[in-house]
């Protein structure tokens, strides 16, 4: 029977010995920060989940009590209270789909997270595997894969201002301005 020797897997900075590595610790780090990253997602999922099949259900209430109001007469007590529920009916659907947008643009973040969890995921099998870790090719091919993984214009345009030297903070900045420009389209998905 052979015994597998692995590496340690937790940190050793507070004790360092002759065995430990400014690597192994980045590795561990990264490692934490997508598994982080992970649950976040996950916790928060279930609940938006009951929350976007609650707003999809009350939209389609909504559409069910308009529909029945449109059937009220006109005339009389019976329609002033259809005008003012109509008035109310469609401020609550307006409402309703505000929700449902915001629940898209949340989607979205959750799309945006998972890809930097990979990506971190992605850097961290990468920082630990020596003989990938001084091989340009191999961080080229990483930076191609991480691009890949962008879905937008802006998110393409970000990384290649970084790519290209232009500071983190710098290109981020110029991200969320173009972002807040775009916010008016609303992108269906």
């Amino acid at each position: 029977m052979t015994q597998e020797t692995s590496q340690p897997r937790g940190t050793s900075a507070h004790m360092p010995d002759l065995n430990w590595s400014q690597v192994r610790e980045t590795v561990l780090m990264l490692e934490l920060a997508a598994v982080q990253i992970e649950s976040a997602m996950k916790d928060s999922n279930a609940s938006v989940e009951v929350l976007t099949n609650s707003f999809t259900s009350m939209a389609g209430f909504m559409r069910m009590i308009s529909d029945t109001i449109q059937t009220l007469p006109d005339e009389g007590e019976v329609g002033a209270a259809k005008q003012n529920l109509t008035g109310v009916s469609e401020h609550v659907s307006s409402m309703v789909h505000q929700a449902i947008i915001a629940f898209q643009f949340y989607d979205k973040l959750v799309q945006r997270l998972a890809h930097v969890g990979l990506s971190l995921g992605d850097l961290s099998d990468l920082v630990a595997d020596p003989h990938r870790l001084f091989n340009p090719k191999e961080w080229v091919d990483l930076q191609n894969r991480i691009k890949t993984k962008y879905s937008t214009r802006e998110e393409i345009a970000m990384f290649d201002a970084v790519m290209q030297g232009v500071p983190v903070q710098e290109a981020v900045d110029k991200f969320m301005a173009d972002m807040k420009e775009k916010s008016d389209d609303i992108e269906l998905f």
